[in-house]
């Protein structure tokens, strides 16, 4: 952006943007709670329970250690099981684990999971009338729960610490932990009242914490300042197999996302868009080409949100249009892919928001569609952001920690490494090698020496004096005969049209790697400064540019996967069968009035397919149906087997 650029147009750019807040629901229909079973192990607790056969890496030490009755902390990316790391220890401690979490609907569709698996659990939130408030409360002093979810402001309500007092609370569990710590990128100061709250309890409980996202010293600060007592600590690898990152940068990014579509026809996912004019504007492009779309943001009333988020959750429509106030607290398992309109404003954000895809451990896109405006609308929001509530050597401490955030997050754009492993990297992480799966690995880059090129633009900001944008850095170089060059007296420069036979993409990818290897910086308003150019006065010192001819990817390398191999496992049969067994599970979710993947998620079903289970022994091998999902569904899911085996004997 050059100073010509109109402040008030960058903030009405921005000014529809918003934060994450929390989603308010009305409350879901609880079961009747029935008489606990009492599990001899972890292992036939996660059996019998959720139906599967092994623990995930990392899931069975932490559930060991609290069993022991020590603190834990746990570090796991989403999609890892971490909230399995905490319900079976809830159902083998003797008493009540009170599950600490800051959305609503995060609170609303873990009770329903549990509740549909057999778990009496509860929640309690701002979302419960004053008569369901009472009964629950009501409910849980007899002790006809096991786990109850709570938002972290009720902790200090006299009817909340009444009720803890009362019940034999064994476990406290902090969910989203990074929103404790001021350095988190979702810092909340009522995540502050969970530390009085323990303090105030008759005993102590073990204290466990888990979060998706934080980087060495995120983590320190949430086992300091939670007072977490030699806890066990878990940091698993936040490398997700099964996601297959990208960065594009199309010239229109309506009709990138409408080709998308159109070649994903049966896919659902998540479109992010930084500010609610996005929202609205990609959302009525689709609905006008009769794409199955809902939409998500602030502005509209909640019966909306409401509306919008049960018509995605519950598979009436594929794919969502939403801002960062959508996601966090929805487990929906199918997502093949989420695609980033504008740049998140960090890496943790973005790898958050990117981890809703493919939750089921199968195969799933992580687009992000960036251009140089993102950068703008984030500059400016974090120049505005509302830190009231702290100090002021809190607050410049906390706003150069989101410029640095913002800086990471542009590099990941014009990286032309791998790009998996630049977010390992972010995380503490030493990967050896490239992944061999991601946009920049699938890509055929040829690398060219431009080192003379580097210096003559180099010298071209020089004489700019730090007061331009990259438009002019450009322009002047290639010599370019505008009214806007001769006003700012760009076309008298000594570096005027010296690069003229090179072309301007090719220019924007050599600025592009100079503000990479930090020789140029980008200061504020989007001008572009001198950074550290000692090294390139070194004689051996080279700029080597990586360039692709766009649109010509290489085919996918065959490559050995941990993760399953979704619906490419099945044969045609099966995949036949695979059909009739989704229209089965949303026949069955209407009936009931859950979410298709609450009943199975679709890596069940294509066990399921795989396996062609004729009996209720063969049936509880499937992956993830256990003997409460059989009890409910198994009969069912059997019989419509029954009849494909006779429609294609093949499956036999």
């Amino acid at each position: 952006m050059d100073n010509d650029s109109s402040w008030d147009n960058l903030f009405a750019m921005a000014e529809d943007y918003e934060e994450i807040e929390e989603i308010e629901e009305n409350p879901v229909m609880e079961s009747i709670p029935v008489k606990e079973k009492k599990y001899q192990t972890p292992e036939e607790a996660l059996k019998v329970l959720f139906g599967y056969d092994s623990f995930r890496a990392g899931q069975k030490e932490v559930i060991e250690s609290i069993l022991s009755g020590r603190d834990a902390f746990a570090v796991m990316p989403t999609g890892a099981g971490k909230s399995v790391c905490y319900q079976i220890p809830a159902m083998l401690l003797p008493g009540i684990t009170v599950v600490i979490s800051p959305l609503i609907s995060l609170m609303q569709d873990q009770v329903k999971a549990l509740n549909e698996v057999g778990v009496t659990a509860a929640f309690i939130n701002s979302a419960l009338s004053e008569k369901a408030y009472a009964q629950t409360i009501k409910k849980a002093k007899k002790g006809l729960y096991k786990i109850i979810y709570v938002a972290p402001e009720r902790l200090e309500t006299d009817g909340f610490l009444d009720l803890a007092k009362s019940i034999s609370v064994s476990m406290v569990t902090v969910d989203e932990a990074h929103c404790i710590s001021q350095w988190g990128q979702d810092f909340r100061p009522s995540y502050m009242k969970i530390v009085e709250f323990v303090k105030k309890l008759n005993k102590r409980p073990i204290l466990s914490a888990f979060t998706a996202t934080a980087t060495e010293t995120v983590r320190e600060d949430i086992v300091c300042t939670l007072g977490l007592n030699k806890p066990y600590v878990l940091v698993t690898s936040f490398d997700r197999e099964n996601l297959s990152f990208q960065v594009e940068k199309p010239h229109n990014k309506e009709q990138y996302i409408v080709d998308y579509l159109a070649k994903h026809p049966d896919d659902s996912g998540i479109i992010y868009c930084a500010t609610r004019k996005n929202v609205d504007k990609v959302y009525e492009l689709l609905k006008r080409r009769k794409v199955s779309v809902a939409k998500y943001h602030a502005g509209m009333s909640q019966a909306q949100r409401k509306k919008m988020q049960d018509d995605f959750v519950f598979d009436y429509t594929s794919i969502v249009v939403a801002t960062n106030a959508f996601g966090m607290g929805i487990d929906k398992s199918n997502v093949r892919f989420v695609i980033h309109y504008n740049m998140p404003q960090s890496m943790e954000n973005y790898y958050q928001e990117a981890g809703r895809a493919g939750r089921d451990g199968l195969e799933a896109k992580c687009i992000l569609l960036f251009s140089t405006q993102d950068i703008a609308i984030n500059r400016f929001l974090l120049e505005h952001k509302e830190m009231s509530d702290m100090d002021t050597s809190d607050r410049e401490t906390v706003r150069e920690r989101d410029v640095k955030r913002l800086q990471i997050m542009e590099r990941y754009c014009y990286t032309t490494d791998c790009l998996r492993n630049y977010i390992l990297l972010y995380f503490g992480e030493k990967p050896e090698k490239p992944c061999e799966d991601c946009g920049n690995c699938l890509r055929e880059f040829e690398t060219l020496d431009m080192t003379d090129a580097a210096k003559k633009m180099i010298n071209c900001v020089y004489e700019t004096k730090s007061r331009y944008g990259k438009t002019i850095i450009i322009d002047t170089l290639a010599g370019a005969k505008t009214a806007r060059l001769k006003e700012v007296g760009a076309t008298g420069y000594h570096s005027y049209g010296v690069l003229s036979k090179v072309n301007k993409k090719l220019l924007r990818r050599l600025l592009d790697e100079l503000i990479l290897e930090e020789y140029l910086l980008v200061g504020d308003y989007q001008v572009i400064k001198l950074g550290d150019i000692s090294e390139l006065k070194k004689p051996d010192t080279k700029v080597l540019v990586k360039i692709t001819a766009e649109d010509k990817l290489p085919s996918r390398p065959e490559k050995t996967k941990k993760t399953a191999k979704g619906t490419e496992a099945l044969t045609s049969a099966g995949f036949k069968l695979f059909d009739k067994l989704r229209a089965l599970r949303l026949e069955i979710a209407r009936e009931e009035n859950l979410p298709p993947y609450i009943v199975f998620s679709d890596k069940t079903l294509i066990d399921m397919a795989v396996k062609v289970p004729t009996k209720k022994s063969e049936m509880l091998t499937v992956f993830g149906v256990g003997e409460n999902k059989y009890l409910k569904y198994g009969e069912r899911f059997l019989e419509q087997i029954a009849k494909a085996l006779k429609e294609y004997p093949e499956l036999g």
